[in-house]
């Protein structure tokens, strides 16, 4: 693993004869799996069924706003904690044991979601989403133990391919147990992150950290004011700010659609006659659609990051995404046909794949060996300030449209994605400067 330690000392960071790290096929296949156990939750909970669950409670019109700032305030308190918990990870000897807890973490507090009230019920969902977002930097963190420069992009592509299946399974328990009985739809999708994510806990084995450093108050006062230095030393950096500011704008919009697509595709259904019960059914059917093209995706988008780099590949897949929002806006705006929704729904999905293989590998690009787990600590937190600020910008113009102005709920959701749709144009632009090119690391940025 390229080690993210931070030491002031001149003496190398690994052992003379340490032994050479051995990337194993099932080291791979475990971390691939929990691409896909940890998407049966983002999917199942984040993007599906925990949305419905706060339109059941609340009803149409205030279901965008509410859900919204559960969703905002869920990611505020992960964007807080992001740089701290990239520096713990750093200086503790391994890895694992911080992935392995915080799955368990979320596992249970998903199992006891719609069990209670609605406040208790919005609480676990804020501690399973902030436990999730945890796991996930974790694990983008170790994508360097089993893979290597030349492959990083095929193996990440392979890990949002097979990841997106879990999305299959999501959606498959809503159609097999249905979503009346939602206590029961999200224990199983506790039970099924917990399966799929085993193989990923047994058969990854880390290199370790061969300088591990105390954790405590000293290191989260060390942590901020390092991750200060960092970002107003972004010129020792090249692009990494920059970087970093684009990432927010594009993760803000992406990330804020996928979480409310259920609900928008119910409001369509609804508005074209259907029931209730027929809409949270079509939208799964929609949901599907999307996932099949997004497993596509996923590989298509890490085949063509290897090949063209992940910057021109990302530039690619932003320029998806613009055509993506014009249309799933003017679904909603214009009153077009259902069907225009699969159209969405198959490009939104085959775009997907490819934010994430070609950010990640972009990221590592800029990122010296020694700070890996502190620069995904940074990485992390602004997707989780966008995933702040998303939400936010769509509760406040969907409650403008729908609750001030009275527009019917997909007349106001398709206003409010054309808002989104902004925000990748500038994250489009934001990001032209910045150069892929690998970088030669030297010195402490190297070894630390």
């Amino acid at each position: 693993m390229l080690e993210a330690e931070i030491v002031s000392e001149p003496t190398p960071v690994y052992p003379p004869h340490r032994v050479p790290h051995l990337i194993t096929k099932r080291a791979v296949a475990g971390w691939v799996l929990y691409d896909l156990a940890n998407t049966i939750f983002s999917m199942g909970v984040v993007s599906l069924y925990f949305s419905l669950w706060v339109r059941d409670q609340v009803g149409a019109q205030r279901a965008d706003s509410t859900y919204g700032l559960i969703t905002a305030f869920s990611m505020g308190i992960i964007f807080l904690v992001s740089p701290l918990l990239g520096a713990m990870t750093d200086r503790a000897p391994r890895r694992m044991p911080f992935l392995v807890a915080s799955t368990l973490v979320c596992i249970v507090f998903t199992a006891l979601l719609a069990r209670a009230g609605y406040w208790a019920t919005a609480a676990c969902f804020v501690v399973a989403n902030v436990a999730y977002q945890a796991g996930t930097q974790f694990y983008d963190a170790m994508l360097p133990e089993v893979s290597t420069e030349d492959n990083r992009g095929k193996v990440g592509g392979i890990g949002v391919g097979i990841g997106y299946l879990g999305s299959y399974l999501a959606v498959a328990l809503g159609l097999k147990l249905g979503t009346a009985d939602k206590p029961r739809l999200f224990l199983a999708i506790a039970i099924a992150f917990l399966l799929f994510s085993i193989p990923c806990f047994l058969f990854v084995r880390e290199r370790g950290n061969p300088r591990p450093r105390p954790i405590g108050w000293a290191m989260v006062r060390d942590s901020t004011s390092q991750t200060v230095r960092t970002l107003k030393s972004g010129a020792q950096y090249p692009g990494l700010v920059r970087f970093l500011v684009g990432r927010v704008f594009y993760t803000d919009s992406i990330n804020t659609v996928i979480s409310i697509m259920a609900l928008y595709t119910v409001n369509v259904a609804v508005s074209t006659g259907m029931n209730e019960a027929q809409g949270q059914k079509t939208s799964q059917f929609i949901m599907l659609f999307a996932i099949t093209f997004a497993v596509a995706g996923g590989f298509f988008w890490g085949w063509l990051t290897d090949r063209l780099g992940p910057r021109r590949t990302l530039n690619y897949v932003l320029r998806a995404w613009m055509g993506v929002f014009a249309l799933a806006g003017a679904v909603g705006i214009l009153g077009l046909p259902l069907w225009c929704l699969f159209l969405v729904a198959a490009s939104a999905g085959f775009s997907l794949g490819g934010v994430w293989a070609s950010d990640r590998p972009y990221m590592l690009r800029l990122t010296p060996p020694s700070r890996v787990g502190e620069f995904y600590g940074l990485y992390g937190m602004v997707g989780r300030f966008s995933a702040i600020t998303g939400p936010v910008l769509w509760a406040a113009s969907t409650y403008v449209t729908i609750q001030l102005l009275h527009m019917a709920p997909r007349v106001g959701q398709g206003l409010s994605v054309i808002v989104l749709m902004g925000m990748i144009v500038a994250s489009y632009l934001i990001l032209q400067p910045i150069s892929d090119a690998p970088r030669e690391w030297k010195g402490a940025d190297l070894h630390g």
